[in-house]
């Protein structure tokens, strides 16, 4: 009896049923990671904790857990927004090659520069030449008035999926935290994420002082002279009585409101730096100069040399949707940073 026809080679070739192999369909569980950071109430990092002393749930079940007892080395991309609302704050940027370097990537680490506005520019591929880095920096120039943040995090996650697996991906965000023009959803983004193991840090530019320093754009040339326009009441048309009509001299406020009025409703609608941190496991940083700019990236080389990399194969793969990851730490008085979750689909087992 014929079973099977396949093609061998140049050729066909017919297969017996005895000649088939044997299958079994199984579906293959990821590998979660859950980096966790413990702290002292005064705000210290709690070293010196072995596997024994994490407790791990998935959907409030008790997962077999590994811990990463040796340092990986990291493998990072520093993605930065250099559109036109970002100027005044580039020079800052450009001096931190050097504390990027010592501070967070380490010795055995590596880096990738991105630049985006509405354009994505790989400025310097994966090295650990901080003196590469450092002149990469240097070319950052402002560009466009877009900043298309998830789609910036989807690049980024592009060029770590290309690493060795035994790397630990980070992807650094310095931006704002509002999306101007990206094409790609937060939703995808965070799955991507996810799926590739990248522990996403944010670095957030203060809004308000970017909204304040974008250089308005130049003013068209009037097609009409001065005198064209409506004067304010009776009397001739001059320069200076069409100036006072039209505030050729007064402050451009429109930034100002429209910061305030993103900022109330920041309080209820979180920002794409909260959840792409949140959701997998990374931080929260912002500054405002150059020295807690500098203080950023001490606390995120101090945090990411301070962590407990937590893995399992999670036993819940036939629950879909959303699920909750809960640490705990056989530590008195600590306080747990771990990342709350992720998304799966719903696997079913044949044989």
């Amino acid at each position: 009896m014929i079973a099977a026809v396949g093609i061998l080679g140049a050729g066909w070739r017919v297969f017996s049923q005895e000649e088939l192999p044997e299958r079994t369909f199984r579906a293959q569980a990821n590998v979660v990671l859950a980096p966790v950071t413990v702290l002292t109430s005064s705000g210290g990092y709690v070293n010196g904790l072995e596997l024994r002393d994490f407790r791990l749930y998935d959907n409030e079940k008790l997962q077999d857990i590994r811990l990463d007892v040796t340092y990986s080395p990291l493998s990072m991309v520093v993605a930065i927004q250099r559109n036109n609302r970002t100027e005044a704050m580039l020079p800052n940027i450009k001096k931190m090659g050097n504390m990027l370097q010592a501070l967070v990537i380490g010795e055995h680490g590596e880096a990738a520069l991105l630049a985006f506005d509405h354009r994505m520019d790989v400025i310097q591929d994966f090295t650990n030449d901080g003196a590469l880095f450092t002149k990469a920096l240097e070319k950052l120039t402002p560009g466009s008035s877009n900043s298309t943040v998830v789609d910036a995090v989807f690049e980024g996650i592009r060029l770590l999926r290309r690493r060795p697996p035994d790397r630990r991906r980070v992807l650094v965000l310095i931006s704002e935290t509002k999306d101007r023009g990206s094409e790609g959803n937060i939703r995808d983004a965070l799955l991507e994420a996810e799926v590739h193991n990248v522990i996403i840090y944010t670095i957030n530019m203060d809004r308000m002082i970017t909204a304040l320093t974008t250089k308005a754009p130049a003013p068209r040339r009037d097609p009409f002279p001065t005198a064209a326009h409506p004067a304010p009441g009776p009397g001739p048309a001059t320069p200076h009585t069409v100036a006072q009509l039209r505030g050729g001299q007064s402050m451009h406020f429109e930034p100002i409101f429209m910061e305030i009025f993103n900022q109330v409703k920041a309080i209820f609608i979180s920002n794409h730096a909260e959840i792409l941190t949140q959701y997998t496991g990374g931080r929260e940083y912002s500054f405002t100069n150059l020295k807690s700019l500098e203080r950023a990236v001490t606390d995120l080389g101090e945090e990411l040399h301070s962590q407990y990399i937590l893995s399992y194969t999670p036993d819940t793969v036939s629950e879909g949707g959303f699920h909750k990851i809960r640490v705990e730490v056989n530590r008195p008085g600590v306080e747990i940073r771990a990342r709350r979750g992720y998304w799966m689909a719903s696997r079913v087992q044949a044989n």
